[in-house]
């Protein structure tokens, strides 16, 4: 018999430093291929993969899953926020070449959980300051420990693995803190997500997780105010305008 399908937008955030290979992963992902020719992304790129969900059981089911590569460049760091507006997972990418795309997980993620409409009631003084925010979220320093108990999928992606040492480990606190799953791989090789692979396993399971989520709510991830504070201010800079770049 036919597997059904889930209707419902399943959307799912991939964040990281520029440069450190989202678009690569996202395409092959989707495509089971590696992507030729890569540019800077410029606002956000949007993808999709059929998943099938809890695969070879009754409650097998197709889901048309988004990918929403979220550029990383800082010149656009306000804008970006208008993306981080209802998702139900988190695809985390660093660079095994780039330590400093590591320790920045932290930020994308408290950017990703604050940086919706839910952060602008929560943490705006007046209205002026909801509908033109006074900082930019680089500026900011995430508390790593805040995340603790944070109830969203999310799997962390380390990439470029055929630029580093085979016997390299590397592990970055989130993982233990959130408990979520790791996959090394090397976008330019198909083979990384090769089926029944460790790194095809661990994105299924992460991918059922993200759908399991949407079945048990019809609403997305979002912080109110009973929410903790995930972030410690550090400094910040004037705007007094959003904008929004073309998707391509």
């Amino acid at each position: 018999m036919a597997a059904t399908s889930i209707n419902e937008k399943i959307k799912i955030l991939v964040l990281g430093d520029s440069g450190v290979g989202k678009s690569s992963l996202v395409h092959l992902i989707c495509h089971s291929e590696t992507l030729e020719h890569t540019r800077w992304t410029i606002g956000c790129s949007i993808d999709v993969k059929l998943h099938r969900y809890k695969e070879g059981s009754p409650q097998e089911k197709n889901c048309f899953i988004e990918f929403w590569d979220v550029g990383g460049s800082r010149s656009h760091s306000i804008a970006r926020k208008i993306f981080f507006y209802s998702f139900h997972g988190i695809i985390l990418v660093q660079d095994l070449t780039n330590r400093k795309s590591e320790m920045n997980l932290k930020n994308w993620l408290g950017q990703a959980l604050c940086g919706n409409n839910d952060k602008e009631r929560y943490y705006s003084n007046s209205l002026s300051q909801a509908l033109f925010p006074v900082s930019d979220d680089n500026d900011f320093e995430y508390d790593i420990e805040s995340f603790i108990g944070l109830n969203i999928p999310l799997l962390i992606a380390a990439t470029k693995q055929d630029l580093v040492h085979t016997n390299v480990q590397t592990k970055t606190d989130l993982i233990d803190i959130l408990h979520c799953d790791s996959i090394h791989l090397n976008c330019r090789n198909q083979k990384s997500l090769s089926p029944g692979t460790t790194n095809a396993v661990k994105l299924s399971r992460f991918l059922d997780h993200v759908c399991d989520k949407r079945l048990q709510s019809s609403s997305p991830f979002s912080m109110n105010s009973n929410d903790k504070n995930i972030y410690q201010r550090q400094s910040s800079s004037s705007s007094s305008f959003y904008y929004l770049n073309k998707m391509h």
